[in-house]
């Protein structure tokens, strides 16, 4: 499945995060960030792994904390930024956390300087930063899954990308076991309430 990364190409992940958890959700399982990186190390020469959240401030408790906390010690690079809140035309308080801008600049950034990049998102709007990627002679891969209703990989960044992974192949590679069968130290598996406060828009209402 990952055949297509030689083995003395330099590449990174880039990982849109509530897009990676949406479509894991409608899959039925969640992601192990332990194995998932364990998975793409074994492939060519893994650089950077990228991690992009927003990050709810201000509250007791925030569900996507423990997690952020976990994969900054854990071999992620954590691009975080706070959420924003705003009220829509009904008068709803509304909470938006967008990362695209930032998983965009650092992509086209890095890409110079790498032989591949892989991209963990579905969202059509990256489609021109592939291509813009692309143009520097930088391989890229999405990572998504076309197997929910709707599709969560967008048509055109799929026919944009060089490869594409359909990410419910991964999962006997990458899924958490039930709580209660691993530990701590060897996936995310106290963090069940990671990213439920984010849609794939990362925007959700307040109460």
């Amino acid at each position: 499945m990952l055949d297509h990364i030689n083995k003395n190409d330099r590449y990174s992940l880039f990982i849109d995060g509530a897009n990676l958890y949406a479509a894991a959700r409608v899959l039925g399982f969640d992601i192990d960030y332990k194995k998932l990186l364990e998975v793409f190390s074994g492939h060519g020469r893994l650089i950077r792994a990228y991690y992009y959240t927003a990050v709810i401030e201000d509250q007791d408790y925030s569900p996507i904390r423990p997690l952020v906390d976990w994969l900054d010690y854990n071999g992620y690079t954590l691009i975080t930024k706070p959420t924003k809140e705003f009220t829509d035309d009904t008068g709803k308080r509304k909470i938006k956390g967008d990362m695209d801008i930032e998983l965009a600049v650092d992509m086209l950034e890095l890409s110079e300087q790498l032989d591949h990049v892989i991209l963990f998102s579905g969202d059509g709007d990256f489609r021109r930063l592939v291509e813009a990627v692309q143009r520097k002679t930088t391989r890229v891969t999405v990572v998504s899954t076309v197997r929910s209703k709707p599709p969560m990989a967008a048509d055109e960044l799929r026919r944009q990308a060089d490869f594409f992974i359909e990410l419910n192949d991964l999962a006997n590679e990458i899924a958490r076991k039930p709580s209660g069968q691993q530990n701590f130290d060897n996936s995310a598996d106290d963090f069940e309430t990671f990213d439920d406060d984010f849609d794939d828009e990362a925007v959700v209402e307040v109460a």
